[in-house]
């Protein structure tokens, strides 16, 4: 089961972390990806997209 981990700052500056442990939300935000981002996340390499940090782990 794949997890993808979003880790974001809010407005107030504090830290948060999103766990998405649904395959169909997973698939529709993958198509925010590029080829290269898609190779890294495959990887479990950290990915950025604006200020998001993007984190996809396998179990």
């Amino acid at each position: 089961m794949a997890v993808l981990i979003r880790r974001f700052k809010l407005p107030t500056g504090m830290m948060k972390e999103e766990r998405i442990e649904d395959d169909d939300r997973i698939e529709r935000y993958m198509q925010f990806f590029d080829k290269e981002g898609l190779a890294k996340l495959e990887e479990g390499k950290k990915v950025f997209i604006d200020k998001d940090e993007w984190q996809l782990l396998e179990d």
